[in-house]
């Protein structure tokens, strides 16, 4: 499995509900998207950063979403270019399931 965060410079004026409207409206893009096991929309306050925490199933998966047109989709979306790293991740604790998986 693979993680990426995603990160970007939200304008100082964006306020945690409209971030949430903003994460809410995109949501559908991402429900049933090819080799996405999750997404977890982040907000920061303080700092006005916005972005995602993805679980893929593989980097190719992930790289076959992160196109320049996401980017540029990003970028309209939220004034700015997203900021990408990369983690594998070998042990997954899912407390909803109750199961560990753990990398072959």
């Amino acid at each position: 499995m693979i993680v990426a965060i995603v990160n970007f410079q939200l304008p100082s004026d964006v306020t945690a509900e409209q971030a949430r409207k903003l994460y809410a409206d995109s949501a559908p893009k991402y429900r049933a998207m090819k080799g996405l096991v999750r997404k977890y929309y982040l907000w920061d306050a303080d700092a006005h950063i916005g972005g995602g925490v993805y679980l893929w199933e593989s980097r190719a998966a992930a790289e076959a979403v992160y196109t320049t047109e996401w980017k540029a989709y990003i970028k309209g979306r939220y004034g700015v270019e997203p900021a990408i790293t990369w983690f594998d991740s070998p042990v997954i604790v899912d407390n909803e399931i109750g199961a560990t998986r753990v990398a072959a």
